[in-house]
This record gives structure tokens, C-alpha cells and sequence, in this order.
């Protein structure tokens, strides 16, 4: 044989080993996360490059939020929401795949102050030593719903409704606290496990429905296999681990 049909034979033998070996294409999951999530999501976010070539994109709002601008057409892969009610919305409307919802985490709420002498007990909500109270919008977003079901079943949701003060999401309201704005508030137990001082107290879990929050792959992210690699990833045991380190519950 010819040595120039020699080399032609190599020359096609290692464009073929060449493709043959080459990894999988990355791709982006454009991902919209309750604001509680936002910082277990960066975590499992780079878990998530490390494990996979794939990235992801994260949009941080409330659930309420994020909801209108998937119903109006935003470009979202997956839907991480603060609970189960708008994913399942979301596949009743033909936003979200059916079948594909799974709640990802527990939620819990806690009292917050950075005050360190303030917060010891419930007995707080009754002493009224404080002029603000932050929670979030209880209409959207589901750990300020959590919160006013706290207070009525302690019954004093009417007597500290003058002191209110909303955030947008549980990310505002954490703000709010936290620059002084009010004295105290409810935000999400997440929130707390990196920071030092202040005072807290964790509302009992029989003073609120479970806050599930629940996961569902999008229309737009259907075919998308950065987007199934993501969901799939969050029922693993790598996540589990994430979870408990920022407080959050599992529903394994």
C-alpha cells in the first residue's frame, strides 16, 4: 500500500479516536431558587461543576416572584421553590414537566436579633421590648406564611401586626434585621449557621406546616441535560450532607 494511504488510514484512525474520547459538551442550567436557598445552592452549585462539566445559573427571588416570571415566559430550566404548591401549579398550568416534581429540603423558621440580649424565647412576642418586626411577604413567599401561622397559633398575631415590617423575599428580611432596620424578625434557620452573635430562638416545628420545598424541571429545560443532571444531583447524598449543614431537613 502506499505510504500516502499509510498516513491517510492514521490520519482518519486518530480523528475517530479523537472524537471517541472527547467529553461530553457542557452545558448551563438556568436555575430560579427561593432566596432562603441561595447560599446551600452555591454550594451545591460548584458541587455540581466539580461532579459534571456542566454549570449552574442561579436567579434568586422569592417563590411568588420567581412563579410570575416563569408564567410569563423567563427562560428557567428548573424551579427550586420555598414550597410544594407552585411547582405543582406549575405542572397543572404546562409550565413544568409532570411527573418531575420531588420536595429537595425541609424548611424551618427561627427568631432572629442581633441584639444578643433580646431573643430568648417566645416570651419576647409578648413583652413587646422592640418597635419592628420583619417578616417576609406572607402572600409570596412561603417563610413569611410560616411565620404568621407561628404567631396565630401563639396567639399574638393581632397584637404585633402594627409592627410589621415585609421584606420581598426572606433575603430582604434577613437585611432588615440585620442593618437595624427592625429589631427583630423571622427568617429562615439557614440563615443563621454562619453567623456569630446575636440571639435566636427556634420556633418549634408544630407551630407551622412543614415548610417542603419542592423542585420541578421546566418545559424549557426538558432535552436540557445540564438541567436533569442538576435535579438528579439533588436527591443524592452529597446534597444530604449540604442540607444539614445549613439546617435544612430531608424529606429521605
Amino acid at each position: 500500500m502506499p505510504k500516502t494511504a499509510n498516513f491517510r488510514l492514521a490520519g482518519a484512525a486518530i480523528f475517530l479516536l479523537t472524537v471517541l474520547v472527547r467529553p461530553a459538551a457542557a452545558d448551563d442550567a438556568h436555575i430560579a431558587v427561593a432566596a432562603n436557598f441561595a447560599d446551600a445552592a452555591r454550594d451545591i452549585g460548584r458541587l455540581f461543576s466539580d461532579q459534571t462539566r456542566h454549570r449552574a445559573v442561579f436567579s434568586f427571588a422569592s417563590t411568588g416572584t420567581l412563579y410570575t416570571q416563569i408564567s410569563q415566559g423567563a427562560p428557567f430550566d428548573a424551579f427550586l421553590a420555598a414550597d410544594h404548591e407552585r411547582p405543582q401549579k406549575a405542572v397543572h398550568e404546562g409550565l413544568a414537566v409532570s411527573g418531575s416534581e420531588f420536595t429537595y429540603a425541609i424548611g424551618k423558621i427561627a427568631l432572629y436579633s442581633r441584639n444578643p440580649d433580646l431573643v430568648s424565647g417566645p416570651e419576647i412576642l409578648t413583652l413587646r421590648q422592640f418597635d419592628r418586626i420583619a417578616l417576609a411577604n406572607p402572600v409570596t413567599a412561603p417563610y413569611g406564611a410560616a411565620a404568621v401561622q407561628a404567631m396565630r397559633k401563639m396567639e399574638v398575631l393581632d397584637a404585633l401586626s402594627p409592627n410589621f415590617v415585609y421584606g420581598n423575599n426572606i433575603a430582604q428580611t434577613f437585611q432588615f434585621v440585620e442593618t437595624g432596620n427592625a429589631e427583630l424578625g423571622f427568617v429562615a434557620q439557614s440563615q443563621l449557621v454562619n453567623r456569630t452573635g446575636g440571639s435566636m430562638w427556634e420556633v418549634p416545628q408544630d407551630l407551622y406546616q412543614p415548610i417542603r420545598q419542592d423542585a420541578v424541571l421546566l418545559k424549557h429545560g426538558s432535552g436540557n441535560p445540564a438541567a436533569e443532571a442538576f435535579l438528579h444531583l439533588l436527591k443524592s447524598a452529597a446534597v444530604r450532607t449540604v442540607l444539614a449543614k445549613y439546617g435544612y431537613g430531608s424529606s429521605e
